[in-house]
């Protein structure tokens, strides 16, 4: 996704919210497949750190690619992710996207 995508879903798409993340999405054309983008600020913590979330928050994107189509979505990531495991961001981002997916 090029940066005015992610300005115009960060401005305008529906929003959902975690402990964690937030994510913000808008629905495309059905038949493409899900697009996902990472945001993952310097207040999150330093540059490994903040490569692990992004990495973490990446991974669960490429699992969700495979069954969500027609949305595009970029997920934030809060300074609580820097300490969270891979289940926690795992759950709570499959969960903000199938709750976009609902809302859109």
């Amino acid at each position: 996704m090029a940066a005015t995508d992610y300005r115009r879903l960060v401005r305008s798409g529906r929003r959902a919210g975690g402990k964690l993340t937030l994510a913000y999405g808008r629905r495309s054309d059905p038949d493409s497949p899900m697009r996902m983008g990472v945001i993952v600020a310097r207040n999150v913590g330093k540059a490994v750190v903040r490569n692990t979330v992004r990495r973490r928050i990446k991974a669960v994107g490429w699992s969700l690619a495979r069954d969500t189509r027609g949305l595009d979505v970029v997920v934030r990531a809060l300074p609580s992710a820097a300490s969270a495991d891979f289940a926690d961001i795992d759950a709570e981002v499959r969960r903000l996207v199938v709750r976009l997916q609902e809302r859109s």
